[in-house]
């Protein structure tokens, strides 16, 4: 599913986006669709690896959560329902 949206840019962040997009052998939309899904990933998971060393977790706990973790992206970016672990 794709959802149009209006959005605003600079015009040196614009300029690089279509100039990297371009590199990439992409579209626009879909670089930039990449870079928000990618950095919805990298905040997902250091929130989850800060969690987890306050936590202070052994090995296999830490595992398990990374399998819990895994399954909330992909319920959230994916559109999937997580699956019981």
């Amino acid at each position: 599913m794709t959802a149009k949206v209006t959005l605003s840019f600079s015009d040196e962040t614009i300029e690089e986006a279509r100039q990297y997009a371009k590199r990439d052998g992409m579209s626009l939309s879909a670089w930039i669709d990449q870079a928000a899904r990618e950095k919805a990933l990298r905040e997902v998971f250091a929130a989850h690896a800060a969690a987890v060393g306050r936590a202070r977790l052994d090995i296999e706990t830490a595992a398990l959560a990374d399998a819990q973790e895994a399954a909330m992206v992909d319920a959230a970016l994916l559109g999937r329902r997580p699956s019981a672990a």
